[in-house]
């Protein structure tokens, strides 16, 4: 039995972007033992893969914000990772971090073959690497899968294999609990709404996202005209952008609804249902699942809709769909995006800045966007 590591800190797009090759490793090669080396963040994700037996929940980023004032806490704290990872006596790690600190680390944890990524000369401890400038030309699941090449000639995944999450039971009857809080059932469309994304762009993450207000006049149209019940996810930070997309459709704070009569005096009620900030990453796929379909930015969340089935309705600007987007691409999964000459203007993995005025992201209409949704539907 071979013992293998996956090292990848980034976040959930890039985990999942990595399953694809585990699954390969466990076709060819049932009774290998996988460890999975990521941030503490994603690690609640990774945990529940029943291909991954071990993961290290702690990255680079994580040691650095946890003893952000003692130094010598955090070499003791990376020691101890280095020490924990050299207990199980990995063979092989595929190293996608880009970043030589991972390799050498590897090394150190007596991994004799890493396999990885030369990217600006950052493969240095690699044993076994692929030059790269950048992701291009195809998806990074497949840059991903051509890594494979050094360990097993026979060990490849078919293109087109989707990256996969999985979702705990216990999860699952939390989602659904939280969902009957708000009067949700099983025969209810439910759509979900994420309308943030882009966190690890920081400052820049704007030019990642459709305008809030859009969200907003697009799910009060999804609750009017299709009778849907519509959920907004996201992470604490982007309470201020769900808070004008609920704000647009106006949403009370005690009941989440918004009351409006029609020329009969009939009255309507328009749930909204904001759950952003409120869950776990765990609690937050678990209600994914639940949903019959998804719109959102190129993010995290839109990943994780892909990995666990669920349709979604994505809007791409600054970043190549082709190589960043819902993998595999199938009618499913619907691409909203501007085919402009300036776009994509992401590129060896930096984003340098808009000099067309957002023109990618808004000059998609929410009308294009009802007429998408109503299709895949």
């Amino acid at each position: 039995m071979k013992k293998y590591l996956i090292i990848n800190p980034f976040g959930i797009g890039d985990a999942l972007f990595t399953t694809p090759v585990i699954k390969a490793i466990k076709d060819r090669h049932p009774d290998s033992f996988i460890g999975y080396w990521s941030n503490e963040r994603v690690g609640e994700l990774l945990i529940n893969n029943q291909k991954i037996d071990k993961v290290f929940a702690l990255s680079r980023g994580d040691l650095k914000r946890i003893y952000i004032n003692y130094p010598l806490k955090r070499l003791t704290a990376l020691i101890k990772l280095i020490n924990d990872i050299r207990g199980e006596r990995f063979d092989i790690a595929f190293d996608f971090s880009l970043d030589s600190r991972y390799g050498l680390w590897s090394k150190l944890a007596g991994i004799k073959k890493r396999i990885g990524f030369d990217y600006k000369g950052r493969g240095r401890f690699l044993t076994d690497k692929v030059r790269l400038t950048e992701y291009s030309g195809k998806h990074v699941v497949e840059h991903n899968l051509d890594l494979l090449k050094f360990i097993d000639s026979d060990c490849r995944a078919p293109l087109r294999v989707p990256y996969s999450l999985e979702v705990s039971e216990e999860s699952r009857i939390k989602a659904r609990s939280i969902l009957e809080e708000y009067d949700v059932v099983v025969t209810d469309l439910l759509i979900g709404v994420a309308p943030g994304g882009g966190a690890s762009w920081g400052k820049d993450a704007i030019y990642k996202q459709w305008a809030a207000k859009k969200f907003g006049e697009l799910a009060e149209r999804l609750e009017k005209d299709l009778n849907a019940k519509v959920v907004l996810l996201g992470s604490a930070e982007e309470k201020p952008i769900a808070d004008i997309v609920s704000g647009k459709m106006g949403q009370s704070p005690s009941a989440f609804a918004k009351a409006s009569a029609d020329k009969s005096g009939a009255v309507h009620i328009f749930p909204i249902i904001n759950l952003v900030g409120k869950l776990d990453l765990k609690e937050l796929a678990a209600i994914i699942g639940e949903l019959k379909l998804l719109v959102c930015n190129d993010g995290g969340p839109m990943h994780m809709a892909v990995a666990l089935g669920v349709k979604t309705v994505s809007l791409f600007g600054p970043v190549d769909e082709k190589v960043y987007g819902p993998y595999s691409p199938n009618e499913k999964h619907i691409v909203m995006k501007k085919d402009l000459s300036c776009r994509p203007c992401y590129k060896d993995f930096r984003f340098t800045g808009c000099s067309n005025n957002r023109k990618c992201l808004d000059g998609i209409t929410v009308d294009e966007v009802f007429e998408k949704v109503k299709n895949i539907l």
